[in-house]
């Protein structure tokens, strides 16, 4: 059975190419590793859904903090079997985004800290209620605002599918989302926590990962 890593970030935090590199590293040392991205769009409904109000369909459906995060943490236990799956034929599991990223955007969304009550309710509904696996370790790359707005910008020009959202285009709640995302790694929200810089190098971090395992 492998080890469920989670890395969590600000949209733009550059989370897909620190995966991609540490995944090669990981691979050349000979170990097995696979990789989920939530949300998985495209994919699963629930996910898709989520994404069009964020977008402005579908009412007043992105108003509603609980709603969306419903919507979200569905997408992922539609994936449960799939995760369940990946451990047991690899080390590591390596996800981009998981439970932690409902909590701190929602709780930043409510003006809460981790000591809030929907901290609470996301782990609740999605590790307790609907059954996901709890994650071995969580990883928060932590990045300046700018310049996660800036990729995120960028991104946005250069691919046409990768319109910002409602979430995106709010600086203060990345602000505040950064802030969660702190507090739920100093508090070692669910798991042991690394916090890991932009300029973390890949080689390294696989190592450590080899470690922990």
């Amino acid at each position: 059975m492998g080890i469920l890593v989670a890395l969590e970030g600000l949209d733009g935090a550059g989370k897909r190419t620190l995966i991609g590199k540490v995944v090669d590293e990981l691979r050349r040392s000979g170990t097995t590793v696979a990789t989920l991205d939530f949300p998985r769009y495209g994919q699963s409904i629930h996910a898709d859904l989520a994404a069009e109000a964020l977008k402005g369909a579908h009412g007043d459906l992105a108003q509603s903090v609980n709603a969306m995060a419903v919507l979200f943490a569905l997408d992922r236990a539609g994936a449960a079997e799939k995760v369940a799956e990946l451990l047991s034929a690899n080390d590591i599991v390596l996800l981009d985004r998981y439970v932690a990223s409902n909590a701190a955007y929602n709780a930043a969304r409510m003006h809460q800290g981790v000591d809030g009550e929907m901290v609470a309710w996301v782990g609740d509904l999605e590790l307790g209620r609907l059954g996901l696996p709890a994650p071995d370790l969580q990883m928060y790359l932590d990045v300046p605002i700018a310049l996660a707005n800036e990729r995120a910008r960028s991104r946005e020009v250069e691919d046409s599918t990768r319109e910002r959202d409602a979430y995106e285009r709010d600086g203060d709640l990345q602000v505040r989302t950064g802030e969660l995302y702190s507090q739920l790694a100093a508090a070692e929200w669910v798991s042991p926590w690394w916090v890991i810089g932009p300029d973390t190098d890949p080689s390294d971090l696989a190592r450590k990962l080899v470690d922990f395992g």
